[in-house]
């Protein structure tokens, strides 16, 4: 029986990972770049890019289970895109004129979509208005095609990652039975599966960078407070931010481009992060020069734990790195014992992160327009009301329940919060001061706890596949405003290496060689 269902699975992929070229268009694997050619040469129309997507989430997600909920405007949506280019004689609206974007579902619209992370809790419930980083979106002109799966409540809440009670399992579509990690599962594996052009995730610790790692894609975490987190379902405003996930550099970089600024409804911490947006905005840092002069630092201890052909190859990219003109600094110690740090670092963000998110989440949900649940005490007991459907034999909700014992940020959350700018301030921001990093370099998302806890940035690029076909990523990062040059790193080694490639369940059918017409 698993047998067949694995047949069945690999035939269906392998017809969508042949579809989607109409007019002289192809679909898969679309940049923005290319979009935007093929609107202006005629060889290609918003609406005709919402129904390809569309039709990729209805064959797809029954399986993959990447998208939560489709905008059921998304196609009008583009046709007034359409609308508005042939008006105006072919302008675009804003870098995003007509693009869809799949945003993780714990980014608010104030539509017709719901907004949930996941838990049955929150259906039905109204927003007052878009997030932060949807205003900016949709002022670019881009399409809300729907929302991603996430991990339920961003995993505050344990359960298997990729897991939601709206949503169901997320599958990794490169090994189906590997993870596809982090609470912007959904997202990661939306964009490499070519069911949206790009996505929205969001990161408090890991979740962006770990499942562009374990899904082929590129994801930034942008610096805290860079991207509004106002309309976010927050866990900690300390750490929480807002980046993308697409299939390529440029893509990612263009889509943090359009949702970067200052807003009045996250006033503080956008306000301290704006001066880092560099004048003539990111795009200018897309070289392909990129790596030349850059000191990249490689920590001692995380690319020890790869397994044999991950450290071979990411021994290769340390060697293209170099031939590539970059200063590539090996053994390196963030810690006389790096255990012990990232154990402390845990112990101490875990306190302060269970105070935070009972606080704001509150807050959050005080705030909306309307909804069935105002409190993390009302989701709890709703919760036990439907056991079966939210799984509790199976994961229990012990965190949402400890984090409802907090009684605000007091001494012990204070210590806390400390303590974690000290292990910041005289770890990670020590070393790549002292040794004048442009970057340190990790595996996948190893070190990201290292880069949270200060709301410093990182970007992942595809560094590789393992023996079985599971992805894996290498991340760039940095200290506050590094941004700038993460990306031209990031971007020389994607040009250089051009490691990303399609999911393949299995080998190209006949079927694969159907053709999409719109």
């Amino acid at each position: 029986m698993a047998c067949l269902r694995l047949q069945v699975v690999a035939a269906v992929l392998a017809l969508v990972a042949g579809a989607g070229v109409s007019h002289g268009f192809e679909f898969h694997e679309a940049t923005v770049e290319a979009i935007h050619l093929g609107f202006t040469n005629g060889s290609l129309t918003s609406a005709a890019l919402v129904q390809f997507y569309l039709d990729q989430i209805s064959r797809l997600n029954p399986l993959l289970r990447a998208v939560i909920e489709v905008n059921p405007d998304a196609l009008l949506e583009a046709r007034a895109a359409d609308a508005r280019r042939r008006t105006s004689g072919g302008r675009l609206l804003g870098t995003l004129d007509g693009i869809p974007v799949l945003l993780k579902d714990n980014i608010a619209t104030r539509d017709k979509l719901n907004t949930t992370v996941g838990s049955l809790a929150l259906v039905g419930s109204v927003v007052r208005r878009d997030a932060g980083v949807v205003t900016r979106l949709r002022r670019a002109g881009a399409v809300v095609l729907g929302k991603a799966n996430p991990t339920e409540w961003c995993n505050i809440r344990r359960v298997d990652n990729g897991w939601s009670a709206r949503g169901g399992q997320t599958l990794n579509p490169y090994v189906l039975s590997s993870t596809p990690c982090g609470s912007s599962a959904g997202s990661g594996v939306a964009a490499a599966a070519n069911m949206a052009a790009v996505t929205l995730g969001t990161e408090t610790d890991g979740s962006i960078l770990c499942p562009s790692s374990f899904n082929s894609v590129v994801g930034i975490k942008p610096t805290v407070g860079l991207t509004s987190r106002y309309g976010v379902v927050p866990i900690s405003p300390r750490q929480d931010t807002v980046g993308p996930m697409c299939r390529t550099v440029s893509d990612a970089v263009t889509v943090l481009d359009t949702i970067v600024g200052y807003d009045a409804f996250d006033a503080t911490a956008t306000r301290a992060a704006s001066k880092y947006i560099p004048s003539g905005g990111y795009m200018q840092f897309l070289k392909k020069d990129g790596l030349r002069g850059k000191r990249i630092g490689v920590l001692n201890g995380f690319f020890q734990k790869s397994g044999e052909t991950q450290l071979r190859v990411y021994n290769q990219h340390f060697t293209t790195m170099r031939e590539h003109g970059a200063v590539v600094i090996e053994n390196l110690d963030v810690a006389t014992n790096l255990t012990a740090l990232l154990a402390d670092i845990g112990a101490n963000e875990w306190i302060a992160i269970l105070a935070e998110f009972k606080l704001y989440l509150n807050a959050y949900l005080a705030d909306l327009w309307s909804s069935p649940v105002r409190s993390l005490a009302d989701i709890i007991a709703f919760n036990n009301a439907h056991p079966v459907e939210e799984r509790l034999e199976d994961f229990g909700q012990g965190n949402l329940i400890a984090a409802e014992k907090t009684q605000g940020i007091g001494s012990v959350e204070r210590a806390a919060i400390q303590r974690l700018e000290e292990l910041s301030a005289n770890g990670l921001e020590k070393l790549m001061k002292e040794k004048q990093l442009d970057a340190i370099v990790t595996p996948d998302t190893s070190a990201s706890s290292l880069l949270a806890i200060a709301g410093h940035p990182a970007i992942v690029v595809p560094a590789g596949y393992a023996e079985a076909g599971v992805p894996f990523g290498i991340c760039f990062g940095g200290l506050h405003g590094y941004e700038p040059r993460l990306i031209e790193m990031a971007y020389a080694f994607e040009q250089a290496t051009k490691v990303r490639k399609q999911p393949k369940c299995a080998p190209a059918s006949e079927a694969a060689k159907t053709r999409f017409v719109p």
